[in-house]
């Protein structure tokens, strides 16, 4: 065989290679589309809405209605589209510029005919309320009553959704509502949770919610995230779990003489979906008024975590704790409950009512737990003891430059007493260490001979340094 057919040859085969490519990913392409449902080009409404969809070239569909009114326009309209060409500034566009118009996110997931709707979780896979607990443990410290409440409701909840259709007996929903001081471990909680039972989870946040209608994020945005997280299959959005956080800054507002659009009425419209309803959801998109795909999501099987500070709340109960007469044999000092840690556990409705929580959405977040603030010992054992702890994190990042990293037990009391005096719980302890850590994690690459660093209390309340010891060498030496 000559060169010049050898090359025909190598060519031929090229050519036939990326013929064969291309085949693959048009075949990739369609069964990737088979997956999700059509949406119209025009009005943006699912296959699932509209019926049968025509089909233009470059991945473009357009329902029934909206092809009959484009068609009923062109043919009964009053202008000669002939003549469009020859204005000054209007071009035509490339049907090319269309593809990709509506992206994967605002496409919801086909039903599959036929297919029984199943649990996430089968009955059988659930686990007891105290093997969730015991994983909780690995990751979050203190805070027993909550971890127990969370892992009775959730297992509750997940037994409820599997025996959905199994008899007549209707098992009500148990959604929550977990009170902390701020850095007391309320997200930490529920993100946990979800990574262990590895269903669909979205956190939000209240505080961007208004009254449907006014500037923010509607409240059908909320389910929204959980069809965004569960990749827009809308069976297994409706089996998550919704944790919606800072949830008493839509409290009623107090003297106020405007119109409240985040604070009451969010209440008001949030209470069809904390029971369950079929909602109608903006897909990708976080309102209704943007051109997306709508779809239809029921609320009945979606658990509701809700959580907050409630700031002040203290004082309302303390407030009703010391009404009783402050003279005579049964009198209590007004300051009894000042310095009660614990003073949030003695919540009741009544006090939820005064801080500006309508009855009906307590009355929907049966379970109401709360979570304790945290003190020094609480603290030096968050330092130590979960599975990814801080303390751990620097570990590993200084074990990467072959140096260990220890610190002195009193080092750690001293980062606590710092920490409380900040009261932002947890989120103290991260700043702080992050503080004294800097100089260490800037000088240690520096010097290969270093090969432990002891942290001692008297670095961490500034009066001494680190103890430093070289590699092979036994006696310490002190670095000031």
């Amino acid at each position: 065989m000559s060169e010049k057919d050898n090359m025909n040859h190598n060519e031929l085969e090229n050519e036939v290679e990326k013929v064969d490519d291309k085949d693959v990913v048009v075949e990739d392409r369609k069964k990737d589309d088979d997956e999700y449902e059509k949406v119209c080009f025009i009005c943006h409404r699912p296959e699932s809405q509209t019926g049968k969809m025509m089909d233009l070239p470059n991945h473009i569909s357009v329902c029934p209605d909206c092809m009959q009114k484009s068609f009923d326009m062109m043919s009964g309209g009053q202008m000669d589209y002939s003549q469009l060409l020859n204005m000054p500034g209007v071009q035509m566009f490339s049907v090319d510029d269309l593809e990709n118009v509506i992206p994967k996110k605002q496409k919801i997931k086909k039903k599959k005919e036929g297919e029984e709707r199943k649990p996430i979780l089968d009955i059988k896979d659930i686990p007891a309320p105290h093997k969730i607990k015991a994983k909780l443990d690995d990751f979050v410290v203190g805070q027993e009553y909550a971890k127990k409440a969370m892992s009775v409701a959730v297992y509750n909840h997940y037994k409820r959704v599997a025996t959905d259709t199994m008899d007549d007996i209707e098992i009500e929903k148990s959604n929550m509502l977990m009170i902390g001081p701020t850095g007391c471990g309320k997200t930490y909680l529920v993100k946990t949770l979800a990574k262990l039972l590895d269903v669909p989870l979205a956190i939000t946040d209240a505080t961007s919610l208004t009254e449907a209608g006014y500037i923010g994020d509607d409240i059908e945005s909320v389910v929204s995230k959980l069809l965004a997280a569960a990749d827009n299959d809308v069976e297994k959005a409706e089996q998550g779990i919704i944790f919606i956080d800072e949830i008493d800054k839509i409290a009623k507002k107090k003297n106020t003489s405007q119109r409240d659009v985040s604070g009451e009425s969010v209440q008001q419209g949030m209470l069809k979906l904390l029971e369950g309803s079929e909602v109608e959801v903006p897909v990708g998109a976080n309102s209704k008024n943007a051109m997306v795909p709508l779809t239809t999501v029921n609320t009945k099987n979606i658990l509701f975590i809700c959580g907050g500070a409630f700031p002040d709340l203290d004082n309302i109960i303390k407030e009703r704790l010391t009404k009783q007469a402050t003279i005579g044999f049964n009198a209590e000092l007004k300051d009894k409950y000042d310095h009660d840690k614990n003073i949030l556990s003695k919540v009741t409705i009544e006090d939820l009512r005064a801080f500006g929580m309508i009855p009906e959405f307590i009355g929907r977040l049966p379970i109401i737990f709360t979570l304790q603030g945290l003190d020094e010992d609480l603290l030096v054992k968050i330092l130590k003891e979960p599975k990814n702890a801080i303390l751990k994190q620097y570990q590993k990042l200084l074990a990467l430059d072959e140096v260990k990293l220890e610190f002195e037990d009193d080092a750690l009391r001293a980062i606590a007493e710092k920490a409380v005096k900040k009261n932002t719980g947890a989120r103290a302890l991260r700043a702080i260490i992050e503080e004294f850590m800097l100089d260490i994690m800037y000088e240690i690459p520096k010097d290969d001979s270093i090969g432990e660093v002891v942290i001692t209390r008297s670095y961490i309340e500034g009066t001494g340094g680190p103890v430093i010891m070289l590699r092979g060498q036994e006696l310490p030496q002190l670095e000031g």
